[in-house]
C-alpha cells in the first residue's frame, strides 16, 4: 500500500526542499540570539565529546574487543574525523540550527530531514540519558569512599532489580534548569567544566604511564577484527568501535549552535575541527594508558574503570579526583547535548513539522524554555529507567544515520551547486565522504541486532507521525510556497 495521500504526487512532501534564504532568514520571534564566539564552540565541542565514552566506555569497550579497544577508538575517531570534516563544509554554507536535519531539507528534502531530524532525538536526547546514568555511577563511587551509601533500589532502573535511578534524573533536570537560565551563561559554565574535564585526564596519563607494562597489550585482539557473538555476548574490534563511537560524535552538536554564532564562517570550522583534534588525542593516550596499566579483564566491567586503575596502582586520592572531577564535569556533556536536542527540535517545530507553538522564543532569554522542560523532562525518564549500554548503543545507531545524510550532501551540492561560496571546503569530498558513508555504515551493521530493531521499529513510529502531522503542517505544504527551491 503506499504511504502517498491519493491524489498527491510523493515529491509534493517528501521531496520538497527549503531554499538557501529560508534556512537561514527566520521571523524575528522565532530567531535564537547571536551571542557565541569560538572559544565557546571549541569547549562544547570538548564538552560533547570528552564524558561518558572514555569516563565509562572505556571498560565496557575493553570488554568487547581486549587490547584493541585502543584500535577501536582509532577506527571510531578516524569515520568521525571524516565526517567532521563534511559539517564543517555545510555548517558554513548553512550557518542555521538544526545540523544535519537542516541540511537534509535544504539539500535532499523534506522526507529525508524529517527522518534525520527523528533519528537526532536518538543521538542527543538518549545521549544526555547515557551521560546521566554515568554520572550517576561516578558520584556513587565517590559517595561510598566516605561510606556514603543509597538503596540499590534507587541506584538501578527496572532492567537491573532497582525502581528508578535517582541521580541520573536529579542531574538531567538540574541541567535542564541552567540551560532554561540561558544560552551564553551555560557556555560559559561549560567552558570551565571542560577544563576541569582536560586536566582530570591529564593527570591519569601521568600517574599511569610509568606502570605501562608490554605484557598488558598481548594477545592484542583477543575477540578478533569483525562483530561476531562469543558465548552470548558481542565481541570483537568492530563490536568496541560501534559503542565507542558514543565517545566522539559530539562535535556536531557545534554545528547546531550555527544561529546563534556571532561569526559562523570562521568560528564554526575552528570549533568542530579543533575539538575533534584535541578529544582524539586525549582519548588515544588515555585508553592506551588505561590498558596497559591493567590487564583489560581486571576493569572491563567497573562501572568507573579510570578511578579503578588509579586505585588498583595505589594512587587513591588520584583515583577519587579523578572520579570527583567527572562528576563535576560529565554535566557538561548533558548541558551540550540537551542543547542541542532543543535545538534540532525548535527549527522542527519552526518548520511546522512538530507544533509551531514549541518554537517560541522566550523574553528576555533568547532560547525555547517551553522546549527545553519538554526534552528535559524525556530525558530524565530514559536515564531513570534504562541500561548504559542500551542507551548508548540506540544512540550510536541515530548519529550514524546523520553522519551518513551529511556526506550524502556534501557530494550532492558539489554536483547540483559547484557554483556557492565554501567558505571551508572538504579536502578530495570524493575520497573523504565516500569513507565516511562507508566507516558509518560498517558501525551501523556492527551494532547488535537487537539495537537495530529498535532503531528501525523507532523510525517507524516517527513515519507515521510525520505522515499523520508533520507533511499537513510543515510550511511547505503549499505547492506554491516561496521557501521551496
Amino acid at each position: 500500500m503506499s504511504i502517498v495521500p491519493p491524489g498527491i504526487p510523493a515529491a509534493a512532501f517528501w521531496a520538497r526542499r527549503k531554499s538557501f534564504d529560508s534556512a537561514t532568514h527566520v521571523e524575528a520571534d522565532r530567531r535564537l540570539a547571536k551571542t557565541l564566539s569560538w572559544p565557546h564552540l571549541v569547549a562544547l565541542g570538548i564538552g560533547a565529546i570528552i564524558g561518558t565514552g572514555i569516563y565509562t566506555l572505556t571498560g565496557v569497550g575493553a570488554d568487547r574487543a581486549g587490547p584493541a579497544v585502543i584500535l577501536a577508538f582509532a577506527i571510531a575517531g578516524g569515520v568521525c574525523a571524516c565526517a567532521a570534516l563534511a559539517y564543517a563544509e555545510l555548517a558554513t554554507m548553512i550557518p542555521a540550527s538544526g545540523s544535519a536535519y537542516t541540511y537534509a531539507y535544504t539539500v535532499l528534502g523534506e522526507g529525508l530531514a524529517w527522518i534525520v531530524g527523528w533519528s537526532l532525538v536518538l543521538e542527543y536526547s538518549v545521549t544526555c540519558s547515557a551521560v546521566a546514568v554515568g554520572w550517576s555511577a561516578y558520584v556513587v563511587g565517590v559517595l561510598k569512599t566516605y561510606h556514603i551509601d543509597f538503596p540499590a533500589w534507587l541506584l538501578t532502573g527496572p532492567h537491573e532489580g532497582g525502581l528508578v535511578n535517582l541521580p541520573a534524573v536529579l542531574i538531567s533536570l538540574a541541567v535542564m534548569g541552567m540551560l532554561i537560565k540561558g544560552v551564553k551563561e551555560s557556555a560559559t559554565i561549560n567552558i570551565a567544566l571542560v577544563a576541569i574535564k582536560l586536566v582530570a585526564l591529564a593527570a591519569f596519563v601521568i600517574l599511569t604511564l610509568p606502570a605501562v607494562k608490554a605484557g598488558n597489550y598481548h594477545p592484542f585482539m583477543p575477540y578478533g577484527f569483525p562483530s561476531h557473538t562469543v558465548d552470548g555476548k558481542v565481541r570483537g574490534v568492530m563490536a568496541a568501535a560501534a559503542l565507542v563511537f558514543f565517545a566522539f560524535f559530539g562535535f556536531d552538536a557545534v554545528s547546531t549552535s550555527a544561529e546563534e554564532v556571532k561569526n559562523p564562517k570562521r568560528d564554526l570550522v575552528i570549533g568542530i575541527l579543533g575539538s575533534m583534534a584535541i578529544c582524539t588525542a586525549f582519548y588515544m593516550l588515555v585508553a592506551a594508558c588505561a590498558v596497559g596499566a591493567q590487564p583489560f579483564q581486571a576493569f572491563a566491567h567497573d562501572s568507573e574503570p579510570l578511578a579503578f586503575v588509579l586505585r588498583a596502582l595505589n594512587h587513591p586520592l588520584a583515583a577519587t579526583l579523578v572520579a570527583g572531577a567527572a562528576v563535576i564535569a560529565l554535566p557538561s556533556v548533558i548541558m551540550v547535548m540537551m542543547y542541542g536536542q532543543t535545538r534540532v527540535f525548535f527549527v522542527m517545530a519552526r518548520d511546522g513539522l512538530l507544533p509551531r507553538g514549541l518554537s517560541r522564543i522566550a523574553p528576555g532569554r533568547g532560547a525555547p524554555v517551553k522546549l527545553t522542560l519538554f526534552v528535559g523532562l524525556f530525558v530524565a525518564v530514559i536515564a531513570g529507567f534504562f541500561r548504559l549500554d542500551e542507551i548508548a548503543e540506540l544512540s550510536n545507531a541515530g548519529t550514524l544515520l546523520a553522519f551518513v545524510c551529511v556526506c550524502v550532501c556534501v557530494l550532492v551540492l558539489r554536483v547540483r551547486r559547484p557554483d556557492l561560496e565554501r567558505v571551508f571546503r572538504c579536502p578530495i569530498a570524493w575520497v573523504i565522504a565516500p569513507l565516511a558513508i562507508l566507516g558509518c555504515l560498517y558501525l551501523l551493521i556492527s551494532l547488535p541486532a537487537a539495537t537495530l530493531i529498535r532503531f528501525v521499529i523507532w523510525n517507524v513510529i516517527g513515519m507515521g507521525v510525520y505522515l499523520s502531522y508533520g507533511r499537513h503542517k510543515s510550511l511547505l505544504a503549499s505547492p506554491i510556497s516561496p521557501g521551496t527551491n
